[in-house]
Parts: C-alpha cells; structure tokens; sequence
C-alpha cells in the first residue's frame, strides 16, 4: 500500500453500496485525485484483463525456457557408462523423447495458465474441476497398466538399453528386437517366434549387442584326458579360425584355453573363450566348438581308444560335447 494514499471509502448514498477495493490501482486512482466509485468501477474494468495478460506473458515465458528443461530431464536419464560410447541411435532417442516431454510440459503450463486466466475473468471453473477428476479417477483405475507400460518404455528409450536389430535376453527369451515403442516391444526369436512383450513386464534384460560379446565354449572331456594338450589344441584351433577370411571379422582376438571349469562323475569340463563384435558369438561358439572336438578326435587326446570307446559327445545332435554359456550356442 502507498503511503499517504486516501483508505477506501464506501460510496456516496444513491451510488450503490460500498465500494470494493481494487488493490494498488484503486488506491492510484482515489489518490490522483477520482471518487471511489469510478476508482472501483475502472479498477474492475482493469484489474482482472491486466492480471489475466500477466498470467499469459509469464506462461509464455516458462514455455521459452521449459525446452531446456526438458533436454536436461531426458540427459539426466541416460544411464550411458563412460566405456559405452553413445550411439547415434541413442542420440535420436534422446531428441525424440525430449520433444515428447517439451510437448506434455506446454500443454501443462497453458492448461494452468487458461485455468487462472478463467479464474480472474470469474468464469465459474467447478463444473471443469469435476469433469477433470471423474476423467482423472477414471484413468487411475483403468489404466495403471498402460501407464505402466509407457513410463518403461519412455526410460527404456531415453536410456538406449536396446534398439532394432540387437538381440536381447529378457525373461529367459534371447531373441532380435524388432521394433520398440512407447508400450510394447515386439521380438522374433530364434525359433522364428515373434513375441510381443510390454515395456511394463520388462524388469531385468540383457542386450548381447552392446559393447563386445564373449563366446563360451565349455567342453566335457572324459576324467584322465590330457587337459593341458586338449587346451593347447583347442587355442590352435582357435588360431586358425582367426587366420581364416572367412571368420577373421568374426573374432577379435584369438580365442584362448581358460582351464578346467568343473568336474563331475567321469567327466571334466574346460573352457574356451573368444572375443567376437557384439551378437557374433552364438556362431562363432557353435563353429570353433566343432573344429576343438574335430581336432581332439584326430589327436586322440579326449579319450582312449578301445572296444566300445566314443567319441567326446557321440550321439549329441548338434556335434558339440557340452553346452555353451546359452542353449542358444549349441
């Protein structure tokens, strides 16, 4: 309130009732010198169009900083380490989703803004409050799932855990995603099977196309082989493969004899690892599996020949002695 300004006074009989004060430009306009009545009646006029242009320039203002926001809320998601480099994809992601998030922000701050621009006009806002929460309670109940759905799917796209084309082990499935959106994410699996799983029910996953991949290859010998001559076979496979055209895009280095891994009742298990680009190692497991026991077979060192003796992994359909890390590498 200014100082020395003349208080609000009620109006002169046969003026109406009393005279309603209007704030500071009431008192403005009662102390340059108007008589209450106009100071109310222009305060009326005024007040409420000046509040409602105020509302709408500081809504607008917010919208012109609001971009920046969102960009910081989408980057603040990305759970990138630094040995992942970003992806181009995942860059795309960041600017799709950000877009999204821009979008939902402005219809917000202009549906406020409207709503207190009413509200000063003295529109009579109840009948709107009480459609918007019957709709809101409506939406609660009914759609928890969905919401759900789409809050998974907004950080599983922010953060680029997967994109089209890399294949991914989720609820015990390992399949190629196919396509990825806001709800659901479809994948075809290795049998051909094309899965439909919603962003929602996707709570641990594991993408074998980030990065590098690791191929496993764990080998059940017969107890009393000569391991150490069966790794160091193994490892001059794997060096051959590497020297073949065919397959040195296939392994980035060679593949190496990690040691005995188990044993069990008549039987020990070695290991065979090998670096491969990402998504590479289920074939590269199911090749160099089967030139190892080709070779041993050759070298005689799995077993000992004899009546009734086999093979290592005779009557195995896929010709490999023991599984890999995954079923899908045999």
């Amino acid at each position: 309130m200014l100082t020395g300004l003349p208080l609000p006074r009620s109006a002169p009989s046969g003026q109406g009732g009393a005279v309603v004060d209007r704030g500071v430009l009431y008192h403005l306009l009662t102390w340059a010198g108007v008589s209450p009545a106009t100071a109310n009646t222009v305060g009326g006029l005024l007040t409420e169009p000046l509040v409602a242009v105020g509302v709408l320039l500081v809504a607008w203002l917010i919208a012109r900083f609001e971009r920046r926001l969102s960009r910081r809320i989408v980057a603040s998601l990305r759970l990138v380490s630094p040995l992942v480099r970003s992806t181009p994809r995942g860059g795309d992601r960041v600017r799709t989703i950000t877009g999204a998030v821009d979008a939902l922000f402005r219809v917000v701050i202009w549906v406020t803004a409207l709503l207190v621009v009413m509200g000063q006009l003295n529109v009579h806002l109840t009948p709107f409050v009480a459609t918007a929460t019957i709709i809101g309670a409506a939406l609660g109940f009914g759609a928890q799932t969905l919401v759900k759905d789409f809050l998974s799917g907004i950080l599983i796209i922010a953060e680029d855990q997967y994109g089209v084309g890399d294949t991914i082990e989720v609820n015990s499935l390992v399949a190629t995603v196919e396509n990825v959106t806001l709800r659901v994410t479809r994948l075809r699996a290795l049998d051909g099977v094309v899965w439909y799983v919603p962003n929602g029910d996707i709570r641990t996953v594991g993408n074998h196309s980030e990065g590098t991949s690791q191929a496993v290859i764990d080998l059940q010998l017969p107890s009393g082989s000569d391991l150490r001559q069966a790794g160091r076979l193994a490892e001059e496979e794997g060096a051959a493969m590497a020297a073949d055209p065919d397959w040195a895009q296939e392994l980035l280095s060679p593949p190496v004899f990690s040691g005995a891994q188990a044993e069990d009742a008549g039987t020990v298990t070695i290991r065979v690892l090998a670096r491969t680009p990402p998504g590479h190692h289920f074939r590269v497991a199911r090749e160099l599996r089967l030139r190892i026991l080709d070779r041993l077979v050759r070298e005689g060192v799995a077993w000992a020949p004899g009546p009734g003796a086999t093979a290592p992994g005779a009557g195995n359909a896929d010709g490999g002695a023991g599984g890999g890390a995954l079923s899908e590498d045999g």
